[in-house]
């Protein structure tokens, strides 16, 4: 994709020149949707994005947090890979893993636990399952090898994602104050050095690639923009990292992503306010006679852009060439201009047959500031989003219970995270399929303070956002909330990738700026601000646009590892903190019947409801209520030997989805009560037989443990 014409303009006036092909690749790339933000920036101030917990917030390559009342700092961020996965569902995916570890490295943080948040097409299609497939296969064997445990997550299936998956990754890394590196250069005369992986012409293109709906020929044509990983030399990478923070040799550091050396260290310089003055001959190749064009710009993976200080250049040398990394000084920070220079085949051929010795070529000479922030704002036309109508089913409760147990959407996804490596690191307390991840900080009770557990929580429901993107967003941070609630967590910061179509379409736009502003009240409503993140649009295909798609990631902490599961103990009464909801827009129940309804007001005043319970003596379980309602909660919650006999008044109030609320199993009903400060609904009590028996309204429901088990083992059985 050329640089536009209006861009072009505007670089030509601040150049005063025409741009060179380089400059011109590199600002379509760093001026593209997907580094620039162009239609998404004007929106983002919605978030409220500091408390006094915030160390790091939006702009750096992770955010910072502090883990209140100890001294250890968490960096959180999360990645799309969208395009790439559709192309290359493998590599596609696995370089995403890369990519959002590479961001944790640049603070100088040690990556602890990755989040997977995947969104495809119907699973009845084979190309789903196809896409499926190598997406899991990709995350696994890269998260695996690297030794970073993939903890959470979220796998989606919606019509709306037919010619265009998500593939959203967030990362969580632990660093100390002295520890910590930022991307922004500090000092003219420092040095930039690049380590890690020879530069290839894998990539290319990626960042504007990226900003472009898919078209219907992509697997094929776009596949040279599409990255390709290499976890083995990222784990080199990793602990190499961590070596150069050891000896406190980093200035300033930023990963090779969107835009590869030429988005790295422009803004870098950049965001010191700085200029730079790189050599690109001296960067280390791996394929003969790449143009200046190919090493500025191609995207290959595992590699880190660093600032250091003259005297530490052999140092940092030395370390690369311990973990068998490739090592470049390519330059030197500046005053000035965003400078590169090269010397191409031809002038070498030409000064060696003339025995004449010419200066290397300028082929970019900017100021950073103008790369890196220069682009300008789109002003798009948006509409507001319709509601749907009202269009309930009339079904059987049996019918509609087999149907929503059994969806691809609400059973399972064991198959998924089975592949996953969850408990390298010794720091997992709750494998996946809970309510949320929970992980030991074991350097907090090592250094004599209590013992401290991060909850980790992500994804959003697509049917929430389709049926009203505000109040499915807003949905979006109550349900992660709830999540960490469930375990006993307060919300310590969050982060989204805001997944969306062309925003050029104004009811595309209408309904990303709505899901927006629902995920920035709902984040501020359960007090959780939003430190970073990444916007994703052009997610277009053939098939149409993707739904709004508000991916949030959340962090949480507690004190103390012991928390309530969420099976039941089959030794306790069962009570729904929150009481009944009977709405059914957005619902799993009327996704199966074709159905159709707004999505309710969302209520958050019930979370901290159900922390306190989650906390409380008396509670053996919790589970809250979300996709397929209270009819996959209780189910989820049944046992071998640990059944649940309840009573719910409607159809409604058992396949509702509306979040905050969670089912309880409590041994005193009447102290949980006066504990907590919401609603609490007695719904039965637990047996010891493994049956999950529902009164609803007059009908019956009654399935054992292996039922559930068979009913929810659907991606097993397509994908085994």
């Amino acid at each position: 994709m050329p640089l536009v014409e209006s861009d072009r303009r505007l670089v030509e006036a601040e150049l005063g020149r025409d741009p060179t092909r380089a400059e011109a690749a590199l600002f379509e790339n760093l001026w593209s949707e997907h580094c620039a933000y162009r239609s998404s920036r004007p929106l983002l101030s919605a978030f409220t994005t500091d408390s006094d917990d915030v160390v790091v917030g939006p702009g750096d390559d992770a955010a910072v947090v502090s883990v209140p009342g100890t001294d250890q700092l968490v960096t959180f961020g999360v990645e799309s890979h969208n395009h790439p996965s559709y192309v290359d569902p493998y590599d596609g995916a696995a370089t995403g893993v890369g990519g959002i570890v590479r961001d944790t490295l640049s603070m100088g943080a040690y990556p602890i636990a990755l989040a997977d948040a995947l969104y495809f097409g119907g699973f009845d299609r084979d190309h789903s399952r196809y896409l499926l497939d190598g997406v899991v296969e990709g995350i696994s064997d890269y998260g695996n090898a690297i030794g970073v445990p993939t903890v959470t997550g979220s796998t989606q299936f919606h019509d709306g994602y037919e010619g265009n998956p998500l593939v959203n990754v967030a990362c969580v890394g632990l660093v100390t104050e002295d520890r910590l590196v930022t991307a922004a250069a500090k000092e003219p005369g420092n040095k930039l050095v690049l380590v890690g992986n020879a530069t290839g012409r894998d990539g290319l293109g990626g960042a504007s690639f990226a900003s472009e709906d898919l078209a219907e020929d992509a697997e094929t044509e776009d596949r040279p923009a599409v990255q390709v990983g290499d976890p083995y030399t990222e784990k080199l990478l990793v602990e190499a990292n961590e070596a150069l923070v050891d000896e406190d040799l980093l200035m300033a550091a930023r990963d090779l992503g969107a835009a590869g050396l030429g988005g790295a260290s422009s803004e870098l310089v950049a965001l010191g306010g700085l200029g730079a003055r790189i050599d690109l001959n001296e960067v280390h190749q791996r394929e003969p006679n790449m143009n200046a064009l190919e090493i500025l710009l191609a995207e290959s993976q595992e590699r880190m852009c660093y600032e250091v200080r003259p005297e530490d250049v052999e140092r940092v040398q030395e370390i690369a060439e311990r973990f068998d990394l490739g090592c470049s000084v390519i330059g030197e920070v500046t005053e000035g201009n965003y400078v590169c220079e090269f010397e191409g085949e031809a002038q070498r051929a030409s000064e060696e047959a003339s025995g004449d010795s010419r200066e290397p070529e300028t082929v970019v000479d900017a100021p950073a500031e103008f790369l890196a922030d220069g682009a300008p704002m789109n002003d798009l036309e948006r509409e507001e989003p319709s509601e749907p109508e009202t269009d309930l089913p009339d079904v059987d409760v049996d019918e509609a219970f087999d149907a929503v147990l059994s969806s691809p959407n609400t059973a399972s996804k064991r198959w998924v995270y089975r592949q996953y490596d969850h408990e390298v690191g010794n720091r997992t307390l709750r494998r996946p399929g809970d309510d949320a991840a929970e992980l030991a900080l074991h350097e907090v009770a090592e250094a004599g303070g209590e013992e401290t557990a991060l909850a980790f929580s992500a994804g959003t429901n697509p049917n929430w956002t389709d049926a009203s993107p505000y109040r499915g967003a807003y949905a979006t941070a109550v349900e992660n909330a709830t999540n960490l609630a469930a375990v006993g967590a307060e919300p310590l910061a969050a982060v989204d990738c805001l997944n969306g179509g062309n925003p050029e379409n104004p009811d595309v736009y209408g309904g990303f700026a709505a899901a927006v502003d629902g995920l920035a009240d709902g984040c501020r409503a359960v007090d959780a601000p939003v430190v970073g993140g990444n916007v994703s649009l052009y997610n277009d295909s053939n098939a149409g646009p993707v739904p709004p798609t508000p991916t949030l990631a959340m962090l949480g902490v507690r004190q103390g590892y012991d928390a309530p599961g969420m099976a039941a103990a089959g030794e306790g009464e069962f009570v729904l903190v929150g009481g009944h909801d009977e709405t059914l827009g957005g619902s799993e129940y009327l996704a199966q019947f074709d159905g159709s309804a707004p999505f309710p007001d969302v209520e958050d005043s019930s979370v901290a409801a159900v922390r306190t319970a989650a906390t409380h003596d008396a509670t053996l379980a919790v589970h809250d209520v979300s996709d397929g309602g209270l009819a996959v909660t209780l189910a989820e919650m049944v046992g071998e030997s640990a059944g649940v006999e309840v009573d719910v008044p409607s159809v409604g109030a058992l396949f509702s989805e509306a979040p905050g609320r969670a089912v309880v199993e409590t041994t005193d009903v009447d102290v949980l009560r006066d504990a907590v400060d919401a609603p609490v609904v007695d719904l039965g009590e637990t047996t010891d037989d493994g049956v999950l028996s529902l009164a609803v309204a007059g009908e019956s429901v009654d399935y054992d443990h292996e039922e559930i088990v068979d009913a929810r083992r659907v991606l097993e059985r397509e994908l085994d």
